[in-house]
């Protein structure tokens, strides 16, 4: 058996073995516990070897499974306390480390894509990865810069080399498929969440994403758009090949930490600054950042939020569609037959079946809250009580919910947002996001 085939097995005998972790009676009362159906208190002791258990084994796959991972991580803020905390230091990790490559292979790869005389490009390169992603990690290198300095001799700058993983398309597919069989584990973890569309967007977008070349065509589109912007830094692109790509490196705090011990004045200002690319960037740049986990934020010196990992992106050149503001601000405005209309217009609600209007619009006046006042301080706990009114079988808001779907179109908008408000939740961020909405949004006019 060569070295690939055995490598295949064993990811994917990891990634079967999984759910041997979960004995039926604990799904059900994780789930009972999550949904607020009943009291009863789940075993610390088993929470936690279940957290270790499914993350541990997530990081170290990597690929399709490591970025599931990270894209359920920012959801953990969405459960009781009693019920995260064990898994908030394991879901933390996937965020932003995961084993190594050797740095023979990391050499090879860098052959392969720049050419045998790939060290001439550089004054340095560190072979120790200073951070992973799904399907590659970051090196810090010293790029020699063909330009020339204020001496007249070359240019040297500090940059980030990102190296795709051998095989991370293989790697990606195989774990996809063997994910998709998992739902009812993961379910344990967020009641309400269905993964398939997840599953399914992400392997839809397995092509764009291992392409760096593509993703190198998007940052600059992004740097482009924010150039000299005083609020978001978008690092410049150096070089890209199909499985490296070199930028400028972001030197600020993570999310991640902000998140764990910033001040409130850090988790203030990180917030505020993330609602602002996620609803600007869209008209300014015809993309949305489709990877809204805390790694790929950082709080600059200066107080701008660096911006970093572009692969994911959704392609939106005529901005933001209109009628999410519209319907938001009908909602806002208490007019239940408007937004009924909205909806039905777009998709949300069936065009021949009958829906009581203002039970639709008690259904969405909760999750509008955020907008509604001047200002609103995201909070775990408001996280957790939207998840419990709309996960819970006997509430309102789930029988409704059961008449609304998600159209396709809006899948990766209704997800990054989603991801968005976790991370916001997260780091319980007070800001006007309303304005923030009335500035950006198309649709959404002042509210008085």
């Amino acid at each position: 058996m060569t070295d690939i085939p055995r490598r295949a097995v064993s990811r994917t005998a990891k990634l079967a073995a999984l759910p041997l972790g979960f004995a039926g009676r604990t799904v059900l009362g994780m789930g009972k516990r999550v949904t607020g159906l009943a009291s009863d208190v789940i075993s610390a002791e088993i929470q936690q070897r279940t957290a270790e258990q499914l993350f541990s084994v997530l990081g170290q796959l990597k690929g399709g499974a490591m970025k599931f991972g990270q894209a359920l991580s920012v959801f953990e803020a969405a459960l009781p306390e009693e019920v995260a905390a064990p898994y908030r230091q394991a879901l933390t990790k996937l965020q932003e480390a995961a084993p190594p490559l050797p740095a023979a292979t990391v050499h090879k790869v860098l052959a392969e894509q720049l050419g045998p005389d790939w060290r001439d490009r550089f004054v340095s390169f560190d072979d120790t990865p200073a951070a992973a992603a799904s399907i590659g990690q970051v090196h810090r290198a010293i790029w020699r810069d063909p330009g020339y300095g204020p001496n007249g001799g070359p240019r040297h700058r500090d940059v980030a080399v990102k190296i795709q993983y051998p095989g991370a398309g293989d790697a990606l597919l195989a774990d996809l498929k063997q994910l998709s069989r998992l739902g009812g584990m993961f379910r344990a973890i967020q009641p309400g969440l269905d993964v398939k569309p997840l599953l399914a967007e992400l392997r839809e977008r397995i092509t764009e994403e291992l392409d760096y070349e593509l993703e190198a065509e998007s940052q600059r589109a992004f740097a482009a758009a924010y150039a000299d912007d005083p609020d978001i830094f978008i690092p410049e692109v150096l070089d890209a090949a199909p499985r490296v790509l070199i930028t400028e490196w972001v030197e600020g705090i993570p999310l991640s930490q902000i998140i764990r011990e910033g001040t409130e004045e850090q988790r203030d200002r990180a917030g505020h600054l993330m609602a602002e690319l996620h609803l600007s960037a869209p008209e300014r740049a015809g993309l949305l950042h489709a990877d809204p986990h805390p790694g790929n934020f950082r709080l600059l010196p200066d107080g701008r939020l660096g911006v970093i990992d572009f692969g994911a992106v959704a392609r939106l050149p005529e901005g933001t569609p209109e009628p999410i503001g519209r319907i938001a601000a009908l909602a806002l405005r208490g007019d239940a037959d408007g937004v009924v209309d909205g909806l039905r217009g777009e998709g949300f609600v069936s065009r021949s079946e009958p829906i009581d209007a203002p039970a639709v619009l008690d259904f969405l006046r909760p999750m509008l809250e955020p907008i509604a006042a001047d200002e609103f301080r995201f909070t775990r706990a408001w996280l957790r009580a939207e998840a419990a009114r709309l996960a819970s079988p006997r509430s309102a808001a789930y029988q409704l919910s059961r008449q609304l779907n998600l159209p396709p179109s809006y899948l990766m908008i209704h997800r990054v947002t989603l991801g968005s408000i976790g991370v916001l939740c997260q780091l319980e961020a007070k800001a006007s996001y309303r304005e923030i909405l009335e500035r950006w949004l198309p649709g959404f006019a002042p509210v008085a």
